[in-house]
């Protein structure tokens, strides 16, 4: 096509009472072209690429017969990522170029502006944590709400993401510092948004007058410092907000998943994919490129993940027990009634009261209670008389499960006047074997309908202790 400015130099030439063929040599066209000049009105504009548009001249681009599919993408999903678009409609059969589909996109996607202010760091410097939720559609059709858990160190834009059950203090913490081993070491400062896990109380300028205390000791034992929404007033936190926005956008809203263990092979390749492969937008640079001018200043944890304890006040009741999020925790009998510590691992619960400490193995679950063979030994001695200690040892049998209940049950309504012997029998095996042990016998033993000591012996193994032995081995 003939551009718009020497259409409208013909033009005047023309209007000035030029012949058509000193036109055609003036400007150096045909002088067919002259006379279907002359022919059309007047120009009017100067936009060459409009005018083509307007009149369908040239072949049809590829991504015309799917001008129809992307407005139905874009109108489902707006926010979708131009490069997701592509993945979809080369699906469809589409086999040009992304430049020509990322202009269709670009031309049909829905306009929504948002301004926001962006704070840069320095290497090193800013770290941004926040919790978010999605609703995510699997492809059978049933939808579950997702929590996650989404750090970024600000210089390089390196990323963590990690799914969790919840957002209470414990979870962050927790997930906060894998986080740092997984950026390969700890900022500056740490920025957060106002959660309830962070901060109790707190100024209209965003200054802090009350840490939630479990979470202010977790950081002092990790080794962090620190901030609340970016770097101060809560109408400049878009950064950590965006962090969320952001992972919603590129990971959760951009793809489908069959399940949950589809879902988080996915998440992994993503955060691969945005680490080590793909150059961050606001950078232009891969972030694991990047990363390596912040690991110099970054700091090493004070604390390795498996050895950060949360530290909650607790008291041992009168039946020498420690409560802690439904479970009990048994305690020496001497240390009923004291004040103490109950130090939370990832994976077991130490408490300190006065001169007595106990270590447990993390109950999780609900309801559940953990024994020490050595406190129901002791818990027994400082009990008096026959009759005390054989309920006593009922009531601690009772503790393995549902199944050791319905087992008495049938095993006390059978033998209303016997049960006793068998009690005790039963009490050395736990003493024994532990609860877990104990417990699958009491199925196997239900299940098989045989309600006898010696069946549930049996089921703990072929070298099941002689009771003389095992009672000698628990006295011992």
């Amino acid at each position: 096509m003939i551009g718009l400015l020497r259409r409208h130099e013909i033009q005047v030439l023309l209007r000035a009472g030029h012949k058509e063929k000193e036109v055609a040599e003036i400007v150096g066209v045909s002088e067919r072209s002259v006379r279907r000049i002359k022919k059309e009105g007047a120009v009017s504009h100067v936009d060459d690429r409009l005018e083509v548009r307007s009149r369908g001249v040239g072949r049809p681009s590829k991504t015309a017969r799917y001008r129809e599919d992307v407005e139905k993408i874009l109108a489902e999903e707006p926010g979708l990522m131009s490069l997701e678009v592509l993945r979809r409609v080369r699906e469809l059969g589409y086999d040009g170029g992304k430049s020509a589909m990322y202009q269709l996109i670009a031309e049909l996607r829905p306009r929504d502006v948002d301004v926001q202010m962006r704070f840069e760091g320095l290497p090193g410097e800013f770290s941004q944590h926040d919790f978010g939720e999605v609703n995510v559609r699997f492809m059978d059709g049933t939808v579950r709400k997702i929590r996650f858990f989404a750090s970024r160190l600000k210089w390089s834009r390196w990323v963590e993401v990690d799914l969790v059950p919840n957002q209470q203090v414990e979870v962050l913490v927790r997930t906060v510092l894998d986080h740092f081993e997984g950026f390969g070491g700890v900022p500056l400062c740490a920025v957060f948004d106002r959660p309830k896990t962070v901060a109790l109380e707190w100024k209209k300028n965003g200054e802090i007058t009350k840490w939630n205390p479990v979470f202010a000791q977790a950081a002092f034992e990790i080794g962090f410092v620190a901030e609340v929404c970016w770097p101060y007033q809560a109408r400049q936190k878009g950064s950590v907000e965006n962090l969320v926005k952001w992972v919603k956008g590129s990971f959760f809203k951009q793809r489908r998943f069959q399940d949950m263990d589809d879902l988080e092979a996915q998440l992994a390749e993503w955060k691969e994919e945005v680490n080590f492969r793909t150059p961050s937008r606001a950078t232009g640079e891969i972030p694991a490129e990047r990363r390596e001018q912040e690991l110099p200043r970054l700091r090493a944890p004070r604390v390795k993940p498996e050895d950060l304890a949360l530290r909650i006040p607790v008291f041992v009741g009168p039946t020498a027990e420690v409560l802690h999020d439904t479970h009990l925790y048994s305690m020496p009998p001497e240390a009923a009634g004291l004040s103490g510590t109950l130090y939370l691992y990832r994976d077991r619960v130490r408490i300190v009261a006065g001169r007595f400490e106990a270590e447990h193995e993390r109950q999780h679950g609900r309801k559940k209670i953990s024994r020490l063979p050595e406190h129901r030994a002791a818990h027994l001695a400082a009990i008096s008389g026959r009759r005390g200690k054989r309920y006593l040892k009922r009531q601690q049998i009772f503790e393995v499960g549902e199944s050791a209940i319905r087992f008495l049950t049938e095993l006390v309504h059978r033998k209303p006047k016997a049960w006793a012997k068998d009690i005790d029998r039963l009490h050395t095996l736990l003493q024994c074997y532990g609860t877990e042990p104990l417990e699958r016998s009491f199925d196997a033993a239900m299940a098989a309908g045989n309600i006898s000591v010696e069946y549930v012996a049996r089921c703990l193994g072929e070298n099941v202790l002689p009771f003389d032995q095992a009672r000698n081995k628990e006295a011992g």
